[in-house]
């Protein structure tokens, strides 16, 4: 018997080309994507600026200078000294302040039952919290003052505590009533004539240190007397500033040095082309009697609206269309219609009608953008033969910022009403400017009018 032959079906399968449609359509949306991350990483990127409403608090603070009526007080002989009366205080006409030993040794002040209320511990807390705030490594002599300073004080705080039970010897009394400073700096009969710049320079201020000479000798300055409640704050001023104060009688500060708030009698100061403020203080001298800077804030009435910084101004042309010959679009008060008539190089004319948005309208008059139209073009009045022809003599210019709500740059009007360096305040009542939490562009020279915001 003959034994069949399996015969084996072999199936030919289809062969798909690697180019195919899902291929095509695969890679034409990868080579978008790499396109859109070069531009992504070449393109300028904005950054935005939330509108908000406020005031400017400005940048007014000063180290002011004080100056008094003040009397240095010298020594009528030589030897050594020990001072009684506190730095700060009200010394009475007559009473003593230090004494002086012929001999050059100090009369001894007992420390037995030393102890400091919290007003003594106060005052020294003042002494070394000054010294840490002003001093510097140029200036480490002042670690010395700080020593003479402190053992001034406690000696004071300690002869105070005696009381009546301690005889002063060779005492130097005070010639009149006033406030003691243990200090002296050369301008103590500084006038207001001689007040100039090179004054506020903090750098160059020096003071001598009273308390730090154990011996004196005949004619040596001692001590100083603030003979006069009434004192003066002096600051510098720039032309801006001078000029919107320059009416101002009162005015109201703070004193940062412990937060207190005055209004006083202001009057501005020229000398020789600079300007000054000069406050009029007449009161709370012994707060600040030891201290010849004075840091302060001016707190001004500032005007209130939108809060823009400057850097987001920019400026742009517009022409003017009377509304004449505007055709008003029902249901927006942003756009408007203008029938234009063009004409070309060889005489001939078209007419079309364009849509325009409006940047300002004021007293019959639209404001629309310069690139719209052209020198020569006719605005056409609907069911009239006249015309009016665009001439760029009647371009204005208006400051504004671009609004980027849309995701691209919109010109908009703002009329500034205040600005410092950094901010301004702009109207907030413009239907055709901006409003608060609207997005605008941080910094106007990074865009352009209809650019894409990325």
């Amino acid at each position: 018997m003959k034994k069949r032959t399996k015969i084996q079906k072999v199936t030919k399968y289809r062969r798909y080309s690697f180019f195919n449609v899902g291929t095509l359509l695969f890679g034409t949306v990868f080579i978008y994507m790499v396109i859109f991350v070069i531009m992504y990483l070449t393109e300028t990127h904005i950054t935005s600026y939330e509108v908000v409403s406020g005031t400017l608090s400005g940048n007014y603070r000063y180290d002011a200078l004080a100056v008094r009526t003040e009397t240095v007080v010298n020594a009528s002989q030589s030897g050594s000294v020990q001072y009684y009366a506190r730095e700060g205080s009200k010394a009475s006409a007559g009473s003593a302040v230090c004494s002086i030993d012929k001999t050059g040794a100090a009369q001894t002040v007992s420390y037995e039952n030393f102890s400091l209320d919290s007003e003594d511990e106060q005052r020294l807390q003042d002494i070394i919290s000054s010294f840490t705030i002003n001093f510097s490594d140029e200036n480490f002599q002042k670690a010395y003052d700080l020593k003479s300073s402190v053992e001034g004080a406690l000696s004071e705080i300690a002869a105070s505590l005696s009381g009546s039970s301690v005889s002063i010897l060779n005492q130097c009394n005070a010639p009149e009533s006033g406030f003691v400073l243990y200090s002296i700096d050369g301008m103590e009969e500084l006038t207001e004539d001689e007040i100039h710049s090179d004054l506020f320079d903090l750098n160059s201020y020096k003071s001598q240190n009273l308390r730090s000479n154990k011996q004196v000798n005949t004619g040596d300055p001692i001590y100083k007397l603030v003979t006069k409640e009434e004192w003066y704050l002096y600051f510098p001023l720039d032309q801006g500033l001078a000029t919107e104060l320059s009416d101002t009688s009162t005015i109201r500060f703070r004193f940062l040095k412990d937060n207190q708030t005055f209004s006083s009698s202001f009057e501005l100061v020229e000398n020789d082309g600079e300007y000054f403020g000069r406050i009029t203080m007449d009161s709370s001298l012994v707060r600040y009697a030891t201290d010849r800077y004075l840091e302060i804030e001016l707190i001004l009435n500032r005007r209130s609206g939108l809060k823009i910084p400057t850097s987001a101004i920019v400026s742009k042309e517009f022409h003017q269309i009377p509304e004449e010959f505007v055709i008003v679009n029902e249901g927006t008060a942003s756009e408007i219609t203008l029938h234009v008539e063009h004409f070309g190089s060889d005489g001939s004319s078209s007419s079309e009608y364009v849509t325009a948005n409006v940047y300002r309208y004021d007293e019959g008059v639209y404001l629309v953008d310069k690139n719209l139209l052209s020198d020569g073009d006719n605005i056409l009045m609907e069911g009239s033969e006249r015309s009016y022809q665009i001439q760029d003599e009647n371009i204005v210019t208006l400051h504004g910022v671009y609004n980027i709500n849309k995701g691209f740059a919109v010109f908009r009007e703002v009329t500034v009403i205040d600005e410092n360096e950094e901010y301004c305040i702009a109207e907030s009542n413009n239907p055709y400017g901006l409003a608060a939490h609207d997005y605008i562009v941080l910094n106007a020279s990074e865009a352009d009018v209809d650019e894409i915001v990325y």
